[in-house]
């Protein structure tokens, strides 16, 4: 059987979540990772959405092309 390294990140989360002592804690801990993670994502979403130059009428229509490849 192999052993599992982890990295600092993995370990430093492991002590913490070794101290929660209830469901709550976990649920708390949960919410605040989420968003975490959102705020990430939006941001990118807003930079990707500078630099391609996007508008809602760009939207609208990438959302009306149809591109299927050839069923075989």
């Amino acid at each position: 059987m192999q052993a599992t390294v982890f990295n600092p990140i993995q370990l430093h989360l492991l002590q913490m979540f070794s101290r929660m002592s209830s469901e709550q804690e976990l649920k708390e801990v949960q919410q605040v990772l989420s968003e975490y993670y959102f705020k990430k994502v939006a941001k990118r979403a807003n930079e990707l959405w500078n630099e391609m130059e996007l508008n809602d009428e760009k939207l609208e229509q990438m959302a009306n092309i149809h591109e299927r490849l050839p069923y075989k």
